[in-house]
């Protein structure tokens, strides 16, 4: 029998990846809900080839049988009784209400949302554990941390080493970066991801939010999760345990191994259409440190993570905000981190223990961050 599968934000990159993974696994998934912010268009496309049992437009649209309208069709998605997994493909704060909601109903949480583990890491890891939930990430260096660890115990798990590319701008002086266009910053090596992730890429807030997100999902204190640059993100992650040894996962960039990975875990399945490695052609492979000068972001996330409470909650918004506003062409690309900075300097951390606390945090946050960014 086929597996439900519930797609949030299935009109954007993970959404649209995850269909494309549906498609060669028919017989193992089907698709039971779908809901996009505001492409109308590509999901009635989407809702016509995968004839789900529920659609909804956060955005816009009417309700009615089958279908919900506003964010509330979220949740509604996530914790209906014919899905198993809840594929979160949503990018920021909008994920979590329906992370929190999908975990407490005991479904599989597919996790490319990492703002919801950086925002309410204890909430979200509480509501899988008294709901029955279950978290797998999706991001690609966490799905590899996982495929490393998966059949080891927990006490066997010493470091982890992230990768990021480096994004556009690695070669680049600080300078120059701080007056870099949108169009340059939307230039990722490496990847074709949706906007707002390949700015955090390119700013390396989004390893921020994936060394938070690590301390969550694998119980590492922040020192034991490191990053390091790799520019070719062949490397995905390295895994050192406890006697010293290390393993790596390695692959061709692609998302669509690791949401194969986050439907199917533990198990692995045949996939026709995943691209198998060469080591030839991925030719020879290198690593940097992070450059805290190029980089500024990247150490007021992790100032953030250790300052803990609400301190990621304000990290993740202040950011948001900023590049909200550098992809409207409000501010330069300079100012993200100077605004994020400004808010963190401006944040007094609190418990971030109630969905109230947090999303108090956040709309402050965001407050500050507006009038930061545009002083």
């Amino acid at each position: 029998m086929s597996v439900g599968v519930a797609i949030l934000g299935s009109t954007g990159s993970i959404g649209c990846s995850t269909l494309q993974v549906l498609a060669r696994q028919r017989e193992r998934f089907r698709v039971a809900a779908l809901t996009a912010h505001s492409n109308a268009d590509l999901l009635e496309q989407q809702a016509a080839e995968w004839r789900p049992s529920y659609v909804g437009l956060v955005n816009s649209g009417k309700s009615e049988a089958g279908r919900g309208k506003g964010a509330e069709c979220l949740v509604e998605a996530a914790t209906r009784a014919d899905v198993a997994i809840v594929v979160n493909g949503i990018v920021g704060a909008a994920g979590l209400e329906a992370t929190l909601a999908a975990l407490r109903a005991g479904k599989r949480v597919a996790l490319a949302n990492k703002e919801a583990l950086v925002m309410a890491g204890e909430l979200v890891t509480r509501a899988a554990r008294e709901g029955g939930g279950e978290i797998v990430p999706v991001d690609s260096e966490h799905s590899a941390v996982l495929q490393c660890i998966t059949g080891r115990r927990p006490t066997e798990l010493e470091r982890l080493i992230l990768t990021a590319s480096g994004g556009p701008f690695r070669t680049w002086t600080p300078e120059r970066v701080a007056g870099a266009t949108v169009e340059e910053a939307l230039r990722h090596p490496t990847w074709r991801m949706g906007k707002k992730i390949t700015v955090d890429s390119a700013t390396l807030v989004n390893k921020a939010l994936e060394v938070i997100e690590a301390h969550f999902l694998f119980a590492l204190p922040y020192p034991a999760v490191e990053v390091v640059v790799h520019p070719q993100s062949v490397v995905h992650a390295f895994v050192e345990f406890v006697d010293g040894s290390v393993l790596a996962q390695v692959g061709f960039p692609t998302m669509e191994l690791p949401i194969l990975y986050a439907l199917t875990h533990p198990e692995r399945v045949p996939d026709a259409g995943a691209r198998r490695f060469d080591p030839v052609a991925a030719g020879s492979l290198t690593f940097e440190p992070v450059r805290p000068d190029l980089y500024p972001a990247y150490g007021l996330g992790r100032a953030a993570a250790a300052a803990g409470g609400t301190a990621p909650a304000a990290f993740n918004a202040a950011n948001e905000v900023a590049v909200e506003l550098f992809l409207e062409g409000r501010i330069r690309f300079g100012r993200i981190a100077e605004t994020i900075a400004r808010v963190l300097d401006a944040h007094r951390p609190g418990d971030a223990g109630s969905l109230a606390a947090v999303l108090a945090t956040d709309a402050e946050a965001r407050r500050l961050a507006r009038e930061a960014a545009c002083s």
